[in-house]
Formats: structure tokens, sequence, C-alpha cells
């Protein structure tokens, strides 16, 4: 019971640094971060059903955009022996955090080979690994339309075939922004809709909105 109770306190006090930690990215360029905290434990859980479907299998996973870890650690929860997690996330801030995170992580994993934080963005990747589920955590509406298009096409060749890819967008992101924001700005957000809209229907095999998260998300 002592055990089970260190380990819990210590993930509420890694969920508690890493909201203060993403609060912080988040007042420093807002641009990076897409939102000002992370995915809530229903996002989470909605991004990484693929991973949990197919317990017990080997998996190589790939998660793009980890921020802080809220993913992460949900992932590192549900790897089965065999499967390998690598993580891309640009911001050093932000792969310090996810490097103790998997070293600390209440539920080890085999001799610790099995999750690689790597610093630098999808498109830059390179290990030589395709992947059964990708979870992108990537703020595309913060993006310009050509950049996503870029990170799509990198997910698809980083796929195995019949691999799954999930990745979310905020609610009325639009609507909230457009207000505020110049026609340029707005007229960028729309485009890239357009973009994530045309690999919808050629790709889509669902679509879930998380009511549970801050803010509400589709997933």
């Amino acid at each position: 019971m002592e055990n089970w109770t260190t380990s819990h306190d210590r993930v509420l006090a890694q969920r508690h640094t890493g909201s203060w930690m993403f609060l912080v990215e988040a007042a420093r360029d807002i641009r990076t971060t897409g939102a000002i905290a992370p995915s809530g434990r229903a996002l989470a859980r909605a991004l990484t059903d693929p991973v949990r479907t197919r317990s017990g299998q080997p998996l190589n996973i790939l998660e793009a955009g980890a921020g802080t870890g809220a993913v992460a650690r949900t992932l590192i929860g549900q790897l089965s022996a065999g499967s390998h997690l690598d993580v891309a996330e640009a911001n050093p801030r932000f792969t310090g955090r996810l490097h103790h995170l998997a070293a600390t992580h209440p539920r080890p994993v085999g001799h610790g080979r099995q999750v690689h934080i790597h610093t630098c963005r999808v498109e830059e990747l390179d290990t030589d690994r395709r992947y059964d589920v990708i979870v992108s955590g990537l703020p595309f509406a913060d993006f310009h339309p050509g950049q996503v298009k870029t990170i799509m096409d990198r997910y698809l060749e980083l796929l195995h075939p019949g691999g799954t890819l999930t990745y979310f967008a905020y609610l009325g992101t639009r609507r909230a922004c457009t207000p505020l924001a110049s026609r340029i700005r707005a007229h960028c957000h729309q485009a890239v809709e357009g973009v994530l809209t045309g690999y919808q229907r050629r790709y889509a095999t669902g679509c879930w909105t998380v009511w549970a998260n801050l803010p509400p998300a589709r997933v």
C-alpha cells in the first residue's frame, strides 16, 4: 500500500509540475504550445485508444509534440513487451521533463530501452523505423497550411500500411480567434482546416468529441 501511495503521489506531483511548466511555456510563446494547459486524461485516453485496443501486441509507436508528457505518460503505461515508443518534441525544456518522466514512470517498462526522447520536429525525425500508431499533439491551428501538409505527409510516410494516426483540434478555435485576429490570420486558420478536411475525407476512420477537456477537443 505504501508503494502504491508513493507512486500515486509522484504522479500527482509530476502532473502539477507539468501543468505549471506548460503554462510558463504558453506565456513565453503560445504558438509553440497551442494551448494554455496540457491535455487532460480524457483526451489522452482518446488519443491513445489505438494502442489500448491492440494491448499485448508489440507495437512501434510515435508521439509528436509531446509537450510536458500528459499523453506520453499514458502511452508509457500501455507499452507491452517488445513495444517501442519514440517521442519527438522540439522544445528542449519540454524534452528535459520527458526524459525525467520516462525514467521515473511508476510503471517501469523493461530495461528502459523502450522509450526514446528526440529533441527535434517530426519532419526532422530519423529513426529508420515505421510505426503502427502515431499520436500527434501538434497545434495545427497555429501552423501555416503548407506546414500542416508537410507534417501530415510525413506522418503517412512513417506509418506502417494499416497503421493508425490520431490527432486533435480544439473546438471553436476559428470562431474564438477570428474576431481578435487579423483577416490574414483568420484566412490562414480556415485554410488549415481545409487541409485537414482533405486528409480526413481520404483516410479518416473515426471522429470523437472529448468534452471532458479544457477546452473540449475533437479527435
